[in-house]
């Protein structure tokens, strides 16, 4: 079985020696040759690293079979981020193994705790959508307006205004600012200024 190994550490004061230690002595019981992926200085809350997204390539070539880490939080902080990467993983072919907390996903106990894992991550979701109903619930219930600014209406025969000064008397993007000038809006007070 072909093997890949992550490490990260989150600063330049810290070193991946202790964690490289392990996993090259858990490859080398299984006579499993690797590849070795090493973010140095990155944050595991980071989703796109440098070796990382290496790392994902070459899964995506099958240049690999396994992934082995030395704990879930060397490879991502978030669980949804975990759990996104190690089905794409298994999506692709590569199974995963983590040291630290004992999960193989090459044995059926291991695939059982990531399933576990998963619906943790999805159970995290659903709680995060009821909160933010429950918030804007809660805001318009004190009088609050959610989403967009009311549409403005501009003074009859106001001239046309660059998408810049209008994003600025908006204070909006220049995107936003552009589909309201399309749309026949302009800033109400903007002084006279060229076409857009």
């Amino acid at each position: 079985m072909r093997a890949a190994i992550y490490a990260r550490v989150s600063t330049e004061s810290q070193t991946t020696a202790n964690q490289l230690l392990e996993l090259r002595h858990y490859l080398e019981a299984r006579d499993w040759p690797a590849a070795e992926y090493i973010d140095e200085a990155v944050s595991g809350s980071k989703e796109r690293r440098p070796a990382l997204d290496n790392l994902m390539a070459d899964a995506k070539r099958r240049r690999f079979d396994v992934l082995v880490v030395w704990r879930l939080d060397r490879l991502g902080r978030s669980l949804k981020h975990l759990v996104t990467l190690i089905d794409e993983l298994q999506a692709l072919g590569v199974a995963f193994v983590s040291l630290g907390e004992g999960i193989d996903c090459t044995t059926p106990a291991g695939k059982l705790q990531l399933h576990i894992l998963a619906a943790l991550a999805e159970f995290e979701r659903a709680r995060c959508v009821e909160r933010v109903h429950a918030g804007i619930a809660r805001a318009r219930a004190q009088g609050k307006r959610i989403g967009r600014p009311r549409r403005v209406t501009p003074p009859g025969g106001e001239p046309s205004v660059t998408v810049r000064e209008a994003a600025n008397a908006w204070g909006c993007s220049k995107s936003t600012a552009a589909r309201r000038l399309n749309a026949g809006l302009r800033p109400v007070g903007q002084p006279p200024t060229a076409a857009v």
